[in-house]
């Protein structure tokens, strides 16, 4: 077997040079701020952390240098519905691989509409080419639930050989969704595939070997499984719901 190239994406910086103000966003956020040269695992890295902590906006932004539309998709996609991303990606440096990945793609979960979307409007198109929809499986994304279409993009379109980017893939997908996803993302890293991940699930991140980032406002922190948060509340609320629930409504009837 040909040796493994991974990771493809090995690293990714902040360039400084001509940054006046870390007061002003992007560069106010953290995960941008605190951005050293932030290393990869050839398998997953998880980026986890707070609404706000900027893991999908660094996301976001390493996609789009990569070469990836900033509403997802593929590299070939290039549709536009609403230009919310930041220049921040002109900023990045990115150490890549000698060889780069044969695929890739970049999932967000709030603009997984505007994808499906987009493939319907190019395979409406004439033309010879083979209707893109049949990559998914043939099925209408919009004909799907979300969790549903999350779970055909990865079993029907990734493939291997690639580097894939997601940005909260949980967010429409139930405990047994997320786990069919788990074994999904170990059958895709045999076939010589990167993820790089922002996620708040405490399932997904228990992905074996992966690497956690925890993106807090000081920078970020290579932590264990064990200490997330994610990972201590969820374990402690399934230990005994009753008495977390009990302190929690508690608190809310004295601050009332």
């Amino acid at each position: 077997m040909a040796a493994s190239h991974r990771p493809f994406l090995r690293e990714v910086s902040l360039k400084r040079d001509g940054i006046e103000s870390y007061s002003e966003y992007p560069f106010r956020i953290p995960a941008v701020r605190e951005l050293m040269g932030l290393e990869f695992h050839p398998d997953v890295t998880f980026l986890v952390g707070e609404n706000g902590c900027g893991k999908s906006t660094l996301l976001e932004a390493i996609a789009v240098a990569w070469g990836f539309n900033p509403e997802g998709g593929s590299t070939n996609f290039r549709f536009s519905t609403r230009a919310s991303h930041s220049d921040l990606h002109l900023r990045l440096r990115l150490s890549r691989s000698v060889r780069r990945p044969r695929d890739g793609f970049f999932l967000r979960a709030e603009s997984f509409f505007n994808v499906a979307t987009d493939i319907e409007r190019l395979d409406a198109e004439p033309g010879p080419s083979p209707r893109i929809i049949d990559s998914y499986g043939g099925l209408s994304l919009h004909e799907q639930s979300h969790g549903e279409a999350f779970l055909t993009l990865m079993l029907e379109r990734f493939h291997g050989d690639a580097l894939y980017l997601l940005d909260e893939p949980e967010a429409a997908l139930s405990p047994s969704r997320q786990l069919a996803v788990l074994r999904r993302i170990h059958e895709l890293v045999g076939k010589d595939s990167q993820f790089i991940i922002a996620t708040h699930s405490p399932i997904l991140m228990a992905f074996p070997g992966a690497r956690i980032y925890l993106v807090d406002g000081t920078g970020f922190h290579d932590v264990r499984y064990e200490e997330t948060e994610h990972y201590a509340v969820t374990k402690e609320f399934l230990a005994d719901p009753a008495r977390m629930l009990e302190r929690i409504l508690a608190a809310d009837d004295r601050e009332g």
